[in-house]
């Protein structure tokens, strides 16, 4: 990511913050509120690796070359509409999944005085997308088409999150049956793939007047591959990482999550390994944490997952350029090169 590209992004923050909480703050009936909206994102919001958001503007600079500043100006405003979308989700999922640390500082709602209020504040963060959308980008032409591809991506990111817990309940009953990678797909499809890759590249698109299904479809291809690739990192991080880089403290076992890591784990382990796993993961436990950390060496998982990071970002790069869309291939290489081999 180019840091100027990126020191351009971040200027704009605190704009969004003024456009937001500018009304609220000025009647005394509403100040408290907004005065704590203002807390919840400047906490929540802008702490991220901001790939998301920042490939909303680098994609439109690629399809759109010689657009104006102003153009340029909104692009910024819709890569932060997607920032704000990952928080308000990840507000919620720190809730359902009992976490405590994001972004290396306490979640949300782990904060004196928060708690379940929390709920609340991430429904002020998805207001809050509709909200710039209306200031900034009604009356462009294509004001409809990114306020649906808002509203389609909130409904699929839901499915993918009821997928998740109802395949891996946190601290509920582990039930391998479920961790199949078909399910492992389909919770890395709709949960993150979409909202990651597919919504930023879309955005970028109806910006530049690419609106036409067929590109869509295809771009829509390559992104959710992208973003299958992008989950496993992140699953092999949770247990790999180091923390301090990660930005949280990994957490996939003891909440039961269905990653690639035990599924990859329960396709290779033996019958003795298998039930062994079946009896610690889930848990809390130190001890049975470190158990499954066992199984995952005993069968080298990190190796797996190298030699898995390698063939699959191979794969990705011929499928972007066998593409015939109308979007350039550059436009999914910059994304594929800010994730290859990242650590956090």
């Amino acid at each position: 990511m180019a840091k100027s590209e990126l020191a351009e992004f971040d200027a704009v923050f605190s704009e969004i913050v003024e456009e937001l909480t500018k009304s609220g703050l000025k009647l005394s009936e509403t100040k408290d509120a907004y005065t704590w909206f203002k807390e919840v994102l400047v906490y929540n919001v802008p702490h991220g690796k901001k790939y998301r958001g920042v490939s909303v503007v680098s994609s439109y600079r690629r399809l759109a070359p010689n657009a104006k500043e102003e153009d340029l100006h909104i692009a910024r405003i819709l890569g932060w509409c997607v920032e704000m979308f990952q928080a308000f989700f990840l507000i919620a999922d720190d809730i359902m999944d009992v976490s405590t640390i994001r972004r290396g500082q306490p979640c949300w709602y782990k904060k004196e005085n928060v708690g379940f209020i929390a709920i609340n504040d991430s429904f002020f963060l998805e207001c809050a997308i509709y909200s710039l959308l209306r200031r900034y980008v009604k009356g462009k032409p294509y004001y409809m088409e990114v306020t649906e591809l808002f509203l389609q991506t909130t409904l699929q990111t839901v499915v993918g999150q009821n997928l998740d817990l109802t395949t891996g309940p946190p601290q509920g009953k582990v039930d391998f049956t479920k961790f199949t990678m078909e399910r492992y797909s389909a919770i890395v499809k709709w949960k993150t793939a979409f909202y990651s890759f597919y919504l930023p590249v879309a955005l970028a698109m109806h910006m530049a007047g690419i609106s036409d299904e067929e590109s869509h479809v295809e771009a829509k291809r390559i992104l959710l591959q992208m973003g299958h690739f992008y989950q496993v990192q992140d699953d092999y991080l949770d247990s790999y990482g180091d923390p301090e880089v990660v930005g949280k403290i990994g957490s996939d076992i003891e909440d039961n999550k269905c990653g690639w890591l035990v599924v990859t784990a329960l396709e290779l382990a033996t019958e003795e390994q298998r039930e062994q796993l079946k009896s610690c993961y889930g848990r809390p436990g130190e001890d049975d944490i470190n158990k499954v950390k066992a199984i995952y060496k005993d069968l080298n998982l990190e190796k797996v997952y190298k030699d898995y990071e390698e063939s699959s970002y191979q794969d990705l790069i011929k499928l972007i350029n066998k593409t015939n869309c109308k979007v350039s291939p550059e436009v999914f290489t910059d994304f594929a090169d800010k994730i290859y081999k990242r650590k956090k």
